[in-house]
């Protein structure tokens, strides 16, 4: 009995070894290439469900190209250096002249948090004036 399981253990140990020796063969890539290749995929924007247009950058070019089910069109060339990745900028707020931080981020968003006696102060305020009968 104690001879059956090891066979079924042994064999089973060689199947799971051979499943993954085989993933590992096809997850490589053809022609044995690791890290970034010539071409890659700067962005990529979906029109209806079956067409999208891509920016694809080829060695030191940028092509647009249009991708429908059937077929894939060149539409033209774009500038390469529009699409490098740009620097993370730091979320700050700008500090007004008064030293005072602004009620709202640069890009337009709100700013404090839901805690903040700030934030309560101008929403109440700003409720005011819009309540207010002139």
């Amino acid at each position: 009995m104690v001879e059956l399981v090891l066979r079924i253990g042994f064999s089973l140990l060689i199947v799971f070894a051979l499943m993954w020796g085989l993933a590992r063969l096809v997850r490589r890539p053809l022609g044995g290439r690791r890290g970034a290749g010539a071409l890659a995929v700067l962005s990529r924007q979906q029109l209806t469900r079956g067409s999208a247009v891509a920016i694809v950058q080829v060695h030191d070019r940028a092509l647009i190209l249009g991708i429908t089910d059937q077929q894939v069109s060149l539409l033209g060339e774009a500038d390469l250096g529009a699409f490098e990745p740009r620097p993370p900028h730091r979320d700050r707020l700008l500090v007004e002249p008064d030293g005072d931080l602004p009620a709202v981020h640069p890009d337009g968003r709100p700013a404090g948090s839901l805690v903040s006696p700030r934030t309560w102060e101008s929403t109440l305020d700003f409720l005011r004036d819009r309540t207010t009968r002139r």
